[in-house]
Parts: structure tokens; sequence; C-alpha cells
């Protein structure tokens, strides 16, 4: 039997049916009233700046460019995928970002309590990160790659226990 490929669409179908976890990080839901909120008050402002325009025009780009800029904060997908890898091994993908799982010399979750001794002084230069400032855990990858000079991926998730028994599955 021959399987027809329609580009992306058999791709992801293939993506998948072989994802053991994933997670989207988007924004809270309450940030979208303090946005809309702003973008209101910015539209009013304009209205009383600009007085030959109709009054709605500024209400409704700013609400779009609001809701666009809350969705691209929250376009980033975490997701561990097994079979994806050249030797059909599991990865971690962040992003466009891509780890196979046979260079994960360790990997620990970080608490919300440790998260800014995590991203403070300790944190190396070369490290990989993908922080969200309103996910409160992480997870921490040390990589041993000798072809990489990143040390580690520090990673923001909501359930790291999760993510970690998915790599390690």
């Amino acid at each position: 039997m021959h399987e027809i490929t329609l580009g992306r669409v058999s791709e992801t179908r293939a993506a998948a049916d072989s994802v053991r976890y994933r997670e989207r990080l988007r924004v809270p839901w309450w940030w979208w009233l303090p946005g809309f909120a702003l973008a209101g008050i910015i539209a009013f402002e304009v209205n009383l700046g600009i007085q030959s325009i109709p009054m709605w025009i500024p209400f409704v780009v700013l609400g779009l460019v609001a809701a666009a800029a809350l969705t691209w904060l929250g376009r980033v997908d975490v997701r561990v995928v097994s079979g994806t890898a050249p030797h059909g091994e599991t990865e971690l993908w962040v992003g466009a970002a891509h780890l196979p799982v046979g260079v994960i010399a360790r990997s620990a979750e970080v608490p919300k309590s440790a998260k800014s001794a995590a991203l403070g002084r300790q944190l190396d230069p070369a490290a990989f990160v993908v922080h969200r400032a309103w996910v409160g855990p992480m997870i921490l990858i040390v990589l041993d790659d000798p072809d990489d000079p990143t040390p580690y991926w520090l990673i923001s998730c909501r359930r790291p226990d999760r993510v970690l028994a998915a790599l390690n599955a």
C-alpha cells in the first residue's frame, strides 16, 4: 500500500502519532484583560490627538495589535517526540530547537522558588534558555555532547515531572 504525502499534512500526522508530551507556553488568560485595557487607553489618546479619522479605527487597530502581541508571546511549544531523530531516538523540541535524548547527561526540575537563582549569577552565558515569566517551574537538562558548546538547557514548563518522565521513558 502506498502512502500519499501532501507536504506538511503527512509530516504533521507522523509527528502527532509519536508525541509523548506537548505543552504550549501561552500567556495566562488574565493577561488579555490588561492588554486590551492598555490598547483601549492608547486608542482613546489617539482619538484625542487625531480627530480626522473615525473614532473606532484606533480601537480596532490597537485591539488587533494587542491580540497579536499576546499570541506571539505564547507561541513556544515544549514537546517530547519519539522516533524523529536520525536513529529513531526521542527528541526534546522547544520551539524550533531540538535535542536528542542521547546527549542528555542529567535532567532535573527547577522549582519556582529556585528559578531566580538558576537565572541569576549561576547562569552560564552559553546555556540555551527559554524562559517565560508567567510559567513557574523550569527543567534543567545538562548535556554531554563534545560537539556542542552549550553546557545545559534551562526551559520553562508547567509540568516538569511529565516532561522528565517523557524524556526518560
